[in-house]
């Protein structure tokens, strides 16, 4: 680790939980924003707020250099009430940072201050603080405001905390790392009738029984077994008493995959089965499906880069290959748009949690949950060391 970064680990842990003690939901990252660019305009680095939105953009430039590098963490809590009750447990009901952001955050800010205090490079590294990761593509509002045309970069990378992956190490692969996000909404119009008399309906209930029974054999028989997909439907809703046969029923849920391909072919199949069935059965039915996020997709050459920077600094035998997950994440929107890499970074199995921890395991988006400090000068020297030797290249 790089021995100043090592010696304010205290500062920063201060830092990193008083952010967790007043976490903010997506892009209403106001106080988070304001903290991120009072520390870093107090380091001398320029800082442009309101970046898609609530977002903070610092920039580090030195010398003649002209590659580019992006860093990027997220900053927003989660829709959770915590369990926890130590000191630096949330202040605000049903507001809670059960993912790490808080974490995420402090690693760049003391990457941050290294850098530009004491680090040596020639180039331009951009520092990027985005908002509403949770569902709220912030990475695309920050794209849509201009992100990288105002801050041009070579490449773009994010890192992310891993519970269960141990601490000092990290983990990473070429390719998909995390799948899309999509989610989808059926809505089936039957004919109303009293439950007594089924030969006067047209029930919509039966007909959406037999859509989601249908639209389960997708992943199993129309999909390639070497293709992974999750198709999960995830809400039930129709009628309003017990003895009416309702004249509409909905289903809502997602579909996970790891290809821009795969998922075209499940919403078009969806789309056929859900046609098909309602009028086999003289139902008209709706079908929306929405595209989140895509999936989050490694570029080779920047992943086997980093794997490089990541050897050197905790040995081969602690970067580990990543098994893709069918969670989401929107850095995907910026790996479309720019060569890069999202990695991950071991928060360990809960060892760190002390009195005060909820009884739930140490998982992101449990309310049990909280970041492991001793990642903070882990994760802020992978930064350092990363945007240095990106920057050096061009002299090699």
């Amino acid at each position: 680790m790089i021995r100043d970064i090592e010696d304010s680990a205290a500062e920063f842990m201060a830092i990193r939980r008083d952010l967790h003690a007043h976490p903010e939901l997506s892009f209403a990252e106001e106080r988070t924003a304001s903290r991120v660019a009072e520390l870093l305009e107090g380091w001398g680095i320029p800082v442009v707020r309101g970046v898609g939105r609530t977002g903070v953009v610092g920039i580090l430039q030195r010398g003649q250099g002209k590659r580019a590098i992006g860093l990027r963490a997220d900053m927003d809590a989660l829709p959770v009430e915590e369990h926890n009750r130590f000191d630096h447990a949330s202040r605000h009901p049903g507001r809670m940072h059960a993912c790490g952001h808080d974490g995420h955050t402090a690693m760049l800010l003391a990457a941050a201050r290294h850098l530009a205090l004491h680090a040596e490079f020639d180039g331009t590294i951009v520092l990027i603080f985005q908002p509403a990761e949770e569902g709220g593509t912030g990475a695309l509002a920050m794209m849509a405001d201009g992100l990288f045309e105002r801050f041009p970069v070579d490449a773009v990378f994010a890192a992310h905390n891993w519970p269960g992956l141990p601490v000092g190490s990290f983990a990473v692969s070429p390719g998909p790392m995390m799948a899309s996000c999509n989610e989808f909404t059926i809505v089936v119009h039957g004919k109303g009738a009293h439950a007594a008399m089924p030969d006067q309906s047209i029930d919509a209930i039966q007909v959406a029984f037999q859509i989601g029974t249908a639209l389960q054999t997708i992943v199993s028989r129309n999909v390639k077994p070497s293709e992974s997909v999750v198709l999960s439907i995830t809400q039930v809703n129709a009628g309003d008493a017990l003895n009416v046969l309702p004249d509409s029923c909905q289903l809502r849920g997602t579909v996970r995959c790891f290809s821009v391909q795969a998922r075209d072919f499940v919403e078009a199949r969806m789309r056929q089965l859900v046609q098909n069935i309602g009028a086999a059965h003289g139902a008209r039915c709706e079908m929306e499906f929405k595209c989140n996020c895509p999936p989050t997709t490694n570029h080779p050459a920047e992943t086997a880069f980093l794997q490089g920077v990541l050897r050197e600094l905790v040995g081969p035998a602690n970067v580990h290959t990543f098994e893709p997950t069918m969670s989401a994440e929107d850095f995907s929107f910026m790996l479309e748009a720019k060569a890069g890499c999202y990695f991950m970074i071991g928060n360990g199995d809960g060892d760190h949690r002390h009195a005060g921890h909820g009884l739930g395991p140490c998982m992101l988006h449990n309310p049990s949950f909280d970041f492991n400090d001793a990642l903070i000068p882990i994760g802020a020297s992978a930064w350092v060391g990363l945007a240095q030797a990106w920057l050096a290249q061009e002299r090699m």
